[in-house]
């Protein structure tokens, strides 16, 4: 079986412009008011295969990932979804401003899904790959394949 060489398994927003979040699913959000973070689980596709020889669909390598937003605010969700799915078609990171506060800048980060709107200012973020991903036909795991719903930040071999 083909295997995918994982980079590393924390990325975070200076990897920003080598991320993309298209068709990625998100699956759970969740807010830490303590630590000011809040926390996706999303289904990170790290990569499309295109059809081999005698295929027509694409392949991808898929895994569970918690992106963890660090000193967050101003969360906004606008969404509506038939049946509770919520896919992204893009993140945007826009409206760097510096705070006042030890000479941090923060953003405006904007996941524009095909159900609406989730966005909040934060000071950066960590994605934590969770398992190893998965050449499989979908854009996204099933919940028995993916370990159920988490918000985890440990990797887990296979």
């Amino acid at each position: 079986m083909e295997s995918y060489e994982l980079e590393k398994t924390v990325w975070t927003e200076h990897d920003f412009d080598i991320m993309g979040w298209h068709d990625c699913r998100l699956w759970a959000m969740a807010a830490d008011t303590e630590a000011f973070e809040f926390s996706l689980d999303l289904d990170y596709i790290f990569q499309w295969v295109k059809p081999g020889p005698g295929e027509i669909h694409f392949k991808f390598w898929v895994c569970p990932v918690t992106m963890v937003f660090e000193n967050v605010h101003k969360v906004t969700i606008d969404i509506e979804s038939q049946q509770g799915i919520i896919d992204i078609d893009h993140l945007h990171k826009e409206e760097e401003r510096t705070l006042d506060r030890g000479g941090l800048s923060e953003h405006l980060y904007r996941f524009e899904c095909q159900e609406g709107e989730v966005s909040l200012r934060a000071t950066g973020y960590k994605m934590y790959v969770r398992q190893p991903p998965r050449l499989i036909q979908e854009q996204h795991l099933d919940v028995r394949m993916r370990g159920g719903i988490s918000i985890e930040k440990n990797y887990v071999a296979a």
